[in-house]
């Protein structure tokens, strides 16, 4: 039998079910995951209206399994009550199952949760959210609480609002929390850094200190037992000496008796001698024999006093001599230490001499078993346009070698002036800047002249751009010259013909240098310096023209030389001047006009006497080079500071000012100066290769030892 149903209990109608709002939709596009889910939850609202919700006696819902209670007390109601007094007694005591719709919403809670992915990171959001479904279907169905139910459902979703804007307002905060935990990490380990490299350093002092302690210990027993050892034979001579004087006094004293003796007889057998009244003989006698004992006594005492001291005038000469010796053994210890240098200095060129002797002699003998009969180049006159003539002149003067290069620029040159179009290398971080391109670009066809020309147009450009302070490379400052000046579309086409031509003339002065700098063989300041020192030359000889007409006595050419070079020999001024009346053939050999000195040929090409001031500057950046690496020991994968490194280039150019030995480091450790670290480490190879391609000279002189 059933339970009457209160007044104000709300039931659930087929048509509340079937249309409840919070059911889902099948939409047009199939989903076989949202077609089983909506599959279900029809299931679950169908069987929802059979049987309806259990409530309570009092019209409260039935809160279940407490209500098996309330069944068993319906049958103990009294007569009065509607249910049947003999019925209710005789029947046994009912198992009450679990409600049907409760079954089904937890089986749909279950399915729910079971249908999520768990591993996403607002999974806690995710599993909220059927939970939230199964209490809509509960405000939904009843009516009567729907209004309680929905406040109780707002408060919810109203406080988890704000905790999430309040944990959204709080995420910068703990981004700023781990930055500021980083910052402080990284002082914490800086500053332990600093400590470790502070007590390294003051146990090295210690270490320094303690064998200094036991040097001076050491030597303080020796002198200890020098002491001891000369006061022993102080005390053994002072006895000697004593004795000696002892037995001197005694002999002396019986050698006066005996004369005595002898002159008493004397007298006593021959009176009349003197004609003297011999009594007052006698007294002089006696008074003389007194002054020749104490005249003794003092000659003894003199001399036992001063028997040992040395005259003054032979003293001063010993100290002078001996001050002499001393400075000619000082000199002789510098010239020795100077030696020394100079010899481990020689072994180090000697066994670089040596390593290079047996390179060449292997190279001689791979060459000597591999070479070939020398090549008829005469056959390319035929080849070469222009004919013999031209051939004769691009020949003239070259070796095997450089022949090769001349042909394969004739070559190349042919084929270069046939392509129409270029095939692009890519749009890569490892391509440059300047060839990037993916597709196909035009060869717009330049002559040698034309390119060297926009060549010194951009290094022109370059050099003002150096006087505002650079911030580009040459490759970005070479790709953004060529849109300027030919236009975004076509930069790309005019760059990468420039480039094949720098490529292949490597004859060319002008483009050789460009293309060095330009794929990172040779740092840009190398070229910036060598025209700083054409610069620097020219200005020099126009200061001494005073009348400004490009003439020059050779003894004034030679004094502006000196000047300006202070550091070269005499045999590299010597070569200088040589090889400018060389280049100056015709004119009268005692003016030198300077000016046609510095004169380029249509190509940018220098002449001798220019190539012979870089090869001379190249030269004598190669010994400082050596020297350094004389000073850095001979291990050449000896891991180096930047303290070491900077030690021994003041060492070998004690004239370097601070800005320049920190961009000498900082050009060899390839890190700006205000990054770099104390206890950065690099080969010593390493530092000598990246220093190689680098712009450095000598400042000034090596200072010499005292007394060299």
């Amino acid at each position: 039998m059933a339970l009457p149903r209160p007044k104000g209990d709300t039931t659930l109608s087929q048509a509340t079910v079937r249309e409840h709002p919070a059911l889902p939709t099948v939409r047009a596009t199939y989903n076989p995951l949202s077609e089983v889910k909506n599959l279900h939850k029809r299931k679950i609202f169908q069987h929802r209206k059979t049987p309806p919700l259990h409530f309570s006696v009092g019209g409260r819902l039935s809160s279940w399994p407490a209500y098996a209670s309330a069944q068993a007390i319906l049958q103990n109601r009294k007569p009065c009550s509607t249910t049947d007094k003999t019925g209710a007694r005789d029947k046994p005591s009912i198992t009450i199952s679990k409600p049907r719709y409760l079954e089904q919403l937890e089986n749909y809670l279950r399915k729910e949760l079971l249908l999520l992915d768990m591993t996403k990171e607002n999974a806690l959001e995710l599993k909220l959210q059927p939970y939230r479904e199964i209490f809509e279907f509960f405000i939904e169905d009843f009516k009567t609480y729907k209004p309680l139910l929905s406040s109780i459902k707002n408060a919810y979703e109203v406080t988890l609002a704000h905790f999430r804007e309040k944990i959204r307002s709080l995420e910068p905060l703990k981004a700023m929390l781990v930055n500021v935990s980083e910052d402080c990490n990284e002082k914490i380990l800086a500053i332990r850094a600093e400590e470790r490299y502070e007590i390294k350093m003051l146990k090295k002092e210690k270490i320094n200190l303690l064998k200094l302690i036991d040097k001076k210990n050491e030597e303080k027993i020796s002198l200890q037992t020098q002491v001891s050892k000369l006061r022993k034979n102080l005390a053994e001579e002072y006895l000697h000496f004593l004795n000696e004087r002892d037995a001197r006094r005694i002999l002396i004293a019986d050698l006066n008796e005996l004369r005595y003796q002898r002159e008493d007889m004397s007298l006593a057998q021959s009176p009349d001698v003197w004609g003297e009244d011999p009594v007052k003989l006698t007294l002089a006698l006696k008074m003389a024999r007194q002054d020749l004992t104490k005249t003794q006594k003092e000659l003894n005492t003199m001399k036992a006093n001063f028997g040992d001291v040395v005259p003054r005038r032979d003293f001063e000469m010993e100290e002078k001599r001996n001050k002499e010796l001393f400075e000619m053994v000082e000199s002789l210890k510098t010239d020795f230490e100077e030696i020394r240098k100079e010899y481990d200095t020689l072994l180090q060129v000697h066994m670089t001499i040596v390593r290079d002797r047996d390179e060449f002699y292997n190279e001689l003998q791979e060459i000597q078993r591999t070479s070939t009969p020398r090549p008829n180049w005469s056959k390319c006159e035929d080849v070469i346009s222009g004919g013999q003539e031209r051939w004769q002149f691009l020949s003239e003067g070259k070796s095997s070698d450089q022949l090769v290069d001349v042909l394969l620029e004739e070559i190349g040159s042919g084929l270069l002036q046939e392509r129409e179009t270029f095939q692009g290398l890519g749009s890569t971080e490892d391509i440059p800047e300047f060839l990037r391109s993916g597709g196909f670009v035009r060869n717009k066809k330049l002559s040698k002249k034309e390119v060297v020309d926009i060549i010194k147009d951009v290094w022109k450009e370059r050099m003002a751009e150096d006087q505002k302070e650079k911030t580009s490379t040459l490759a970005q400052f070479f790709l953004n010259y060529l849109k300027k000046r030919f236009g975004d579309a076509s930069a790309m086409d005019w760059s990468y013909t420039i480039f094949e031509n720098v490529k292949l003339f490597h004859s060319s002065e002008v483009m050789k240098q460009f293309h060095d700098v330009l794929t990172g063989k040779v740092e840009e300041n190398v070229y910036v310096g060598q025209r700083e020192l054409v610069s620097y030359l020219l200005k020099e000889l126009n200061n001494s023209d005073i009348q400004n007409e490009g003439n020059l006595t050779l003894e004034q050419f030679s004094t502006v030389l000196k000047n300006a070079f202070p550091l070269k020999t005499d045999e590299q001024i010597q070569e200088l001047l040589e090889l400018a009346k060389v280049q100056l053939e015709g004119i009268p050999q005692d003016v030198i006009h300077y000016r046609l000195l510095f004169t380029e040929d249509e190509l940018g090409a220098s002449g001798p006497f220019i190539h012979k001031l870089w090869d001379q500057a190249q030269n004598e950046k190669q010994a400082y080079l050596l020297e350094l690496e004389t000073e850095l020991g001979p291990n050449k994968v000896a891991e180096i500071t930047p303290e070491q490194l900077r030690q021994a280039l003041m060492s070998i150019d004690p004239s370097l000012d601070e800005q320049t030995l920190d961009s000498y480091v900082s050009q060899a450790f390839q890190t700006p100066i205000a990054e770099l670290e104390p206890d950065c480490v690099q080969e010593e190879e390493v530092l000598l290769a990246r220093l190689q391609n680098a712009a450095i000279k000598r400042m000034g002189p090596r200072e010499l030892e005292p007394g060299s």
